[in-house]
């Protein structure tokens, strides 16, 4: 029986993420390191640079059996565990990260709770139909929740381009979401 490939998250050392990446990609495992575009702004110049949103991280998909040689790689320190096990990312978080990131620069990250309440479905954009927590607005700021990593990526979306789906809200009332 053939075991399905799975998304993992892989500890690499600190600014190893792009090389440990071309390592797998040369190995022919499936890979994904997040960059995120950002203007650097030096003494004498601005410039549009990429780099790692995830500090030492790297996603692979794959199988079980792959683990061992993916942690005797060059930069790799472990895969990430939950529960004694190597945590699982979904296929939606994975799409999720690749799709705001191609409609976003300057994206920043922050370390979140998993268990936040309001849910939203998001209805324009790069990220239409996609559902996920909301856990504040403010001006043209919205935070969408990754619970499976456990982080939160902000960036500026339309506040027109999000509805809340939780059944208990009315229309127009935004329970638990900060709007400003």
């Amino acid at each position: 029986m053939n075991e399905e490939p799975k998304w993992y998250a892989i500890y690499t050392r600190q600014r190893w993420e792009k090389k440990v990446a071309h390592l797998l990609e040369k190995k022919e495992i499936e890979c994904y390191c997040p960059l995120n575009k950002t203007v650097r702004q030096w003494s004498d110049r601005k410039k549009l640079v990429t780099e790692p949103l995830f500090t030492s991280y790297v996603f692979v998909r794959t199988i079980e059996k792959m683990h061992n040689e993916i942690k005797g790689l060059s930069g790799v320190i472990n895969l990430v565990y939950w529960l004694n096990k190597p945590a699982v990312i979904r296929n939606e978080e994975i799409d999720i990260i690749k799709s705001f990131l191609n409609e976003h620069t300057n994206v920043k990250l922050q370390k979140t709770p998993v268990d936040i309440n309001d849910k939203v479905r998001i209805t324009s954009g790069v990220l239409r139909e996609y559902e996920g927590n909301v856990v504040a607005i403010k001006n043209k700021t919205v935070k969408i929740i990754l619970p499976s990593l456990g982080y939160m990526m902000i960036a500026e979306v339309e506040k027109i381009n999000i509805e809340v789906i939780n059944e208990t809200a009315e229309p127009g009332h935004y329970n638990n979401v900060l709007i400003s």
